[in-house]
């Protein structure tokens, strides 16, 4: 049988190559992999015959790698963690979720929304462990090694898969109170006139002849939270763009109005956002779909 013959040899002694690259020593990689230093010297001579070369610089205190090696590595670290991928899918298949969680949200949204959902998920599944970061900075989630992310409204360009669990309207709205005093808006140029209570962005997106519009808003009053700028609204300080899990049942008892509706901003929504990777974790997985069911089912969304 040739050595480019299909069949267990031809992964003889990758896994010995990456054990002793990532090392430094051929001592390490045997302790690793808890076989002896002979059995590793071995694999490898027999790995760099089979390929006709060399993938070491050998000194007697340590090994490095040959610019061949160097970009073996590349491709041996690639199958490796597909089969390393493959082994947990295969694995978690039709597992329960189990061990350390770490998640993140907006404060706000977080507060009322996703962390009550998510106790209610780790009642039913007490080997989960959960770690949530409430926080309105966009965290880099891969870097500082979270599982999840919510994230609120339209997002950015990146690696990250993200999937939508809930909608997310944007309305322009203000109490009787205050239309009572200074009228209500006919169209947009008219917002300049009005005190605006500005949240944590004072550009507030519309849509005006099916193309998405911009306009730059001032008023009196200003705080970086959704709760804030419901309360200084509901109080008829001014008009107000809030998003529907705010106002929807305000709208329905009348306590506040929705105005220039036909300038409403397309839809945005509420996305989990995961790091790319060829499967799913049941924690992540399972969390998601819990997400997405319960939201559903919120009077807020209705």
């Amino acid at each position: 049988m040739s050595n480019n013959s299909v069949g267990a040899g031809r992964w003889d002694g990758v896994e010995a190559f990456v054990a002793v690259a990532d090392c430094g020593s051929f001592g390490a990689a045997a302790e690793r992999l808890g076989v002896s230093t002979s059995h590793v010297s071995r694999q490898i001579a027999r790995l760099e015959e089979r390929l006709q070369a060399r993938l070491f610089y050998r000194s007697t205190r340590r090994v490095s790698l040959t610019e061949t090696g160097q970009l073996f590595l590349q491709h041996c670290s690639r199958l490796q963690d597909g089969l390393d991928e493959a082994l947990h899918a295969v694995q978690d298949l039709g597992g329960m979720p189990k061990g350390l969680l770490r998640m993140t949200c907006a404060v706000t949204y977080g507060e009322r929304f996703i962390v009550p959902l998510v106790n209610d998920f780790i009642e039913r599944y007490p080997e989960l462990r959960v770690e949530i970061e409430l926080d309105n900075q966009t965290l880099d989630i891969v870097r500082e090694g979270y599982d999840l992310a919510i994230r609120l409204g339209r997002l950015a360009d990146s690696s990250l898969v993200a999937t939508r669990i809930a909608p997310r309207v944007m309305y322009l709205c203000a109490a009787p109170a205050y239309l009572e005093r200074h009228g209500a808006p006919a169209a947009l140029a008219d917002l300049a006139g009005h005190d605006c209570l500005v949240g944590s962005s004072d550009t507030w997106a519309f849509q005006d002849e099916g193309r998405e519009h911009f306009l730059r808003v001032q008023g009196n009053w200003r705080c970086n939270s959704g709760q804030a700028v419901l309360d200084a609204a509901l109080r008829g300080f001014g008009l107000a763009q809030l998003p529907d899990y705010y106002v929807l049942e305000h709208f329905r008892t009348g306590r506040l109005r929705a105005l220039l509706t036909e300038f409403q901003p397309p839809h945005t929504a509420v996305w989990a956002l995961f790091p790319q990777q060829r499967y799913l974790s049941p924690k992540v997985r399972m969390m998601v779909e819990h997400l997405r069911l319960a939201l559903a089912q919120r009077p807020e969304y209705a």
